[in-house]
């Protein structure tokens, strides 16, 4: 299930890229900017903003579970079924209600890829695989390496590596480049935030360690739960001392996705407030400069 393609990406590798956003995650973060990519099932995104009064499309096509007052709509999104979907999609003017998850088709998505292979071939860049989780769609995901490999681009894939690593190991021969998140090595705190295994994630660190491959790391500093001196060091030890990465990526907490979560209508669990801490950032850099990393800033 696709629920995005993105072109002319900087931020996803090396060099101008392509980003193939899979539906999917085996997570959930509590500060997650991208919600609408958990589900690997299709969703519907309502933005009242936009809605017109005096319309009743949606509602016309989906009676049982879209209802029209004239003050408000109203969406009982657990009745809505695969039939429901295809007959919502594309049927609001406004754009206010729309349908987020596609069927994927290779050729299709491998085409518009490669509408821009002259700019991945002059920048170095070329194919990243995002989400979600990529790895939860695992034959998907090391086909489409696979078929940029071949067309000759560069290939990576961005990862919070909470999967089974028989996920993950059929895509290692076609991967260039692994975008990790390590979000925490405290199993507590992990499991707290994230509903996850720090473990598995570890291990699987490890794994892509002894395999070759090449991986920077990613650690989204996120209020009350990493964004502190303690979980700092300890993250960036584990990345310098047990996977040997050369480069490592601090992602400052920004709130730029909340918005998502009231299109979806679900609720908001993280801080509503973005990370402003000069002077942690500054020990980040330091810090992970002294044990031999290249450290990144992201905002």
């Amino acid at each position: 299930m696709l629920f995005n393609l993105q072109r002319y990406s900087t931020h996803d590798g090396p060099g101008i890229r392509s980003v193939v956003f899979l539906k999917g995650c085996s997570l959930g973060c509590r500060w997650c900017q991208n919600p609408e990519s958990r589900s690997r099932l299709q969703e519907l995104l309502f933005d009242e903003r936009l809605c017109l009064a005096g319309c009743t499309l949606c509602s016309e096509r989906c009676p049982h579970a879209i209802m029209h007052t004239p003050e408000s709509l109203t969406i009982q999104r657990t009745l809505l079924s695969a039939a429901d979907y295809e007959a919502l999609n594309g049927c609001c003017p406004t754009g206010a209600l729309s349908v987020c998850g596609s069927a994927l088709d290779l050729d299709a998505v491998m085409a518009e890829v490669l509408r821009d292979k002259p700019y991945y071939l002059r920048t170095g860049g070329g194919l990243t695989l995002s989400g979600g989780e990529p790895f939860m769609q695992p034959e998907i995901a090391a086909a489409l390496l696979k078929r940029g490999r071949e067309a000759g681009i560069h290939t990576a894939v961005e990862s919070c590596l909470h999967t089974p690593w028989s996920y993950i190991a059929p895509s290692l021969p076609w991967l260039d480049l692994m975008l990790a998140d390590l979000k925490h090595v405290d199993e507590v705190r992990f499991k707290q935030w994230t509903d996850g295994s720090a473990k598995r994630v570890m291990d699987n660190f490890r794994r892509l360690a002894a395999a070759g491959t090449e991986i920077t790391v990613r650690v989204p500093l996120i209020p009350e739960f990493n964004a502190d001196r303690a979980s700092i060091r300890a993250i960036t030890d584990f990345a310098a001392d047990e996977v040997g990465v050369k480069e490592i990526h601090f992602l400052p907490y920004h709130t730029l996705g909340i918005n998502k979560y009231h299109l979806l209508g679900a609720p908001y669990h993280a801080s509503r407030t973005p990370l402003d801490d000069p002077e942690l950032l500054a020990f980040a850099e330091e810090y992970a400069s002294a044990k031999g990393l290249t450290a990144i800033l992201r905002g």
